[in-house]
């Protein structure tokens, strides 16, 4: 359905006149200076092909330069993702980004929104990550944070040194993962998990440190992956939903018409992400494996394609069964009993997957 069908000429002519008037308003007064880090890898499209038109130059622009956008991803600025919630709490830069399994320490709660095997698509997860926004924000604003949007990285994947066609292959195996939940689902599947931050995946994977590694299919292939892997098995364990978390002091410090610019444009941003992250994510397999009329967003691998093994049905059902019978009670065991009730009243009529005390 179109834009003009969705919502009619009238609700349309209405969200663009007051996205107008919003940056009419955010051009007057003083200079306000954001500094933002946002993504593991510049060469990634979210990178390019979102924060840098959306984030910096379309708020820049918007607010008749009022708002000056500093943007870096991560590799700029010597940081990965745990260091960013801590610059931004520290208010070193106004707005990072990092997924929330990575800076769910503080607040355990974060890593509900995408626990391993949790969500099937795309779709889900975004509903489930857009539910759990107030209750995420009520524990960050503690720590003097909150959450802008939520966006994901396309379906996260293991890429393999070795041939790997079923979760029964990856038995003994040393897997890379960004943390949480995750470890659980490695773990339960007779994996070993290891923590090793996105920048430092490359050499690990080219010097044997680790077997497997799992992120994105398209993050994996804008970090040249392919080059020190050769099998990829395209089960989607989760999507890395990650969030832009915003320093809560500076938030509250600038005027409300460039705090309602900003919004507006951090819901651009959202949607343009969940928008790239479905389509990155065949977009990243068919990048890998040399499937030229496939590949339009990442790179396409001529040199060496990787081989792509789809996820079977019964690994469907175990992944399915990992999270009721064991991410989930760990997850609550590290989170709290709240946590559990927070889970069954929210994600549980989404998910289909209730909580059970153990």
């Amino acid at each position: 359905m179109t834009t003009f069908g969705k919502f009619g000429r009238a609700t349309l002519g209405a969200v663009l006149g007051a996205t107008l008037l919003a940056g009419t308003a955010a051009a007057q007064g003083p200079q306000i200076n954001l500094q933002a880090v946002t993504q593991p890898n510049p060469q990634q499209p979210q990178y390019t092909r979102v924060d840098q038109p959306l984030l910096r130059d379309a708020l820049q622009a918007r607010s008749n330069g009022r708002i000056r956008v500093t943007l870096a991803s991560w590799p700029e600025r010597n940081v990965n993702g745990p260091e960013i919630i801590r610059l931004t709490r520290s208010g070193q830069v106004e707005i990072g980004a990092a997924p929330l399994n990575t800076v769910a320490g503080d607040v355990p709660l974060l890593d509900m929104a995408d626990l391993a095997g949790l969500n099937p698509t795309i779709q889900q997860a975004r509903q489930i990550g857009e539910a759990l926004l107030p209750e995420m924000n009520r524990g960050l604003e503690r720590f003097g944070v909150r959450l802008l949007a939520v966006a994901p990285y396309p379906a996260q994947v293991l890429f393999c040194r070795e041939k790997a066609e079923s979760l029964a292959a990856l038995r003994g195996r040393r897997i890379r993962t960004g943390g949480g939940s995750i470890n659980d689902f490695v773990s339960a599947i007779g994996g070993q998990a290891v923590g090793i931050g996105f920048p430092e995946v490359y050499a690990s994977l080219e010097r044997g440190v680790v077997d497997c590694a799992i992120t994105g299919t398209g993050s994996g292939n804008a970090a040249r992956w392919y080059e020190v892997t050769t099998h990829m098995y395209a089960l989607p364990v989760a999507w890395s939903t990650y969030g832009y978390f915003v320093n809560l002091a500076w938030w509250n410090r600038i005027d409300a018409p460039a705090r309602e610019l900003i919004t507006q444009v951090m819901a651009e941003v959202a949607d343009a992400q969940w928008k790239l992250g479905d389509e990155a994510s065949e977009d990243g397999i068919a990048c890998n494996i040399g499937q030229r009329a496939g590949c339009s967003i990442g790179r396409l691998v001529e040199n060496r394609p990787m081989t792509v093994t789809r996820p079977t049905p019964e690994d469907l059902v175990t992944l399915r069964g990992v999270l009721t019978n064991t991410v989930l009670p760990a997850f609550v065991r590290r989170c709290g009993a709240a946590c559990g009730e927070t889970y069954n009243r929210i994600v549980a009529p989404i998910s289909g997957v209730r909580y059970t005390a153990q």
